[in-house]
């Protein structure tokens, strides 16, 4: 609340706040100064289903002792904690520093627990059932969204149960890719490559690399202008796990399959980011979490 592009927003939220409680002071106290001389039968006149009637009998007083008692609190919040605009509060509190007074707090509780775990390997971890349900709370929270709940992703998010690493799948590569994140770019080739007719040769030429149904005709004459993509995805196309460049002689087409998919993608590249953990995650746990990834896509020892 404390943060504003404008000064305006500040002075428009803090004014509005107080007008809407002095609203409230003013209507209260005129209320009370109003005297209505009530009807001979005290109702208003309204009469529902015959025989139901409104009655025209003023507040119970404690009931505007309570209305008394929620301008006071407030009043007395809004001095207290951020309310009106970006005034703080002389309790100076904020939704941020609770949240990682609270972090700082559950960190401290679980920190004997994970440096526990710090001293083994990740292939011990991925045989200890409790740093496993660790591991898999710490998946659950911060790796689902994009790879699903079973972790076998989707289109753009790779699949972390199969052995098809883009970046690598030993311990140290998966511990780097959770830290880090990756950003994984393929710059637009059609130029390097040729003419569309020579883009859409390549995109048959690649299919057959995975035995994928394509056109064998213009594979064959492809082949050649695929010398624009071995830099990254190697002469047998391979792929190149230090670069994040795919496997394109497997059946895994993490952008999607087809002519048309690989044409666009030469066409215009791709861009895929996953942003680094390491500001929500700890160095323990990010070891836990790795252990967990690596063991989905790995037969642990017992």
């Amino acid at each position: 609340m404390s943060d504003f592009t404008s000064e305006f927003w500040h002075y428009w939220i803090a004014g509005v706040t107080l007008i809407s409680i002095l609203a409230c002071i003013a209507l209260l106290w005129y209320s009370t100064k109003v005297k209505v001389a009530p009807s001979q039968d005290k109702s208003t006149g309204h009469v529902w289903d015959e025989d139901l009637v409104e009655l025209d009998n003023p507040l119970p007083k404690w009931w505007v002792y309570l209305f008394v008692i929620t301008i006071i609190f407030a009043l007395i919040y809004g001095v207290l904690y951020p309310m009106f605009g970006k005034f703080p509060g002389l309790l100076g509190w904020t939704s941020a520093g609770q949240y990682q007074a609270e972090k700082d707090a559950n960190l401290a509780e679980v920190a004997p627990k994970f440096e526990a775990f710090a001293q083994k390997s990740v292939q011990e971890l991925a045989a200890n059932p409790m740093a496993m349900q660790i591991g898999e709370s710490l998946f659950m929270n911060n790796c689902a969204v994009c790879h699903a709940v079973d972790a076998r992703g989707s289109l753009t998010f790779p699949n972390l149960t199969d052995k098809d690493w883009i970046w690598g799948g030993e311990p140290e590569a998966i511990n780097a890719s959770i830290t880090q994140g990756r950003v994984a770019v393929m710059p637009p080739m059609a130029a390097a490559v040729g003419t569309p007719e020579d883009v859409t040769n390549v995109a048959h030429y690649v299919l057959s690399l995975s035995g994928a149904p394509h056109d064998s005709v213009r594979a064959a004459a492809g082949k050649a202008n695929f010398a624009s993509c071995i830099a990254c995805h190697g002469a047998e196309g391979k792929g190149n796990t230090a670069m994040g460049a795919p496997n394109l002689t497997d059946d895994i087409w993490l952008h999607g399959f087809g002519v048309d998919v690989i044409v666009r993608q030469i066409n215009e590249g791709i861009v895929n980011i996953m942003p680094p953990q390491n500001v929500l995650l700890s160095e323990q746990q990010i070891h836990v979490l790795t252990a967990y990834v690596w063991g989905m896509s790995n037969q642990p020892a017992n």
